[in-house]
């Protein structure tokens, strides 16, 4: 367990769980190149958003891909700088695309073996579809679910750390990184316009030095 030296009274924030979210500069004309891309990619595989053996994006050579490589590092450096993480850490991004039309959603889920997960939003619909007899409010929402088990057994008004939920509605440029291990609920798109994100785990690179100090308890 970490020591806290500094701490003698007060009121300590245990167990946070961070969220970043970031809008790289430029997104706006790199994300027509990479709708292209991604059209392209989806023509030579029908089955892209959900062929997991499909070739990592990251690996490509492409100026789109190399921008977003850059905006990934940059947001992951600036996510391990507010944890306080003074030592260097070594990392190698996996990526895929996921392309989805009038109805795909993405059950609740995590991503076993990574550090950090993100996802950067392409292209989102603009518009969405009357229906009847439906009552999801939140299409091409995102929701993270809170970790700790049994936390919302005992809840009370205004109390920031008992709401189960998080619910993003992304825009077009944003770039979200959370702890991998949480899991989210992407909604079904209601809109005949695709929705293009491309999602990306943090895979680290095992050193000893990761290792946490076994610092003596809190008294």
């Amino acid at each position: 367990m970490a020591d806290h030296p500094d701490i003698e009274e007060g009121v300590l924030d245990l167990w946070p769980t961070k969220f970043m979210r970031r809008r790289p500069d430029g997104s706006e004309s790199w994300n027509k190149e990479l709708v292209k891309l991604v059209r392209e990619l989806e023509r030579a595989n029908k089955n892209l958003t959900t062929d997991y053996l499909a070739p990592d994006l990251f690996n490509m050579d492409h100026p789109a891909v190399n921008w977003l490589r850059d905006q990934v590092n940059v947001t992951v450096n600036e996510y391990l700088t507010h944890l306080g993480i003074d030592y260097a850490v070594n990392w190698q991004i996996t990526g895929w695309p996921s392309v989805n039309r009038f109805g795909d959603y993405h059950d609740a889920h995590n991503h076993p073996w990574s550090y950090l997960s993100g996802t950067y939003y392409v292209k989102m619909p603009t518009t969405r579809e009357t229906l009847q007899n439906r009552t999801d409010v939140r299409p091409s929402c995102i929701t993270f679910y809170d970790p700790r088990s049994g936390v919302n057994m005992m809840g009370i008004k205004n109390d920031p750390y008992v709401d189960p939920e998080y619910t993003v509605l992304p825009e077009a440029g944003l770039m979200l990184l959370w702890p991998a291990f949480v899991n989210h609920f992407v909604h079904p798109n209601l809109s005949k316009e695709t929705r293009i994100s491309i999602s990306f785990n943090i895979v680290l690179k095992w050193s000893e030095e990761y290792l946490p100090d076994q610092g003596p308890a809190q008294g």
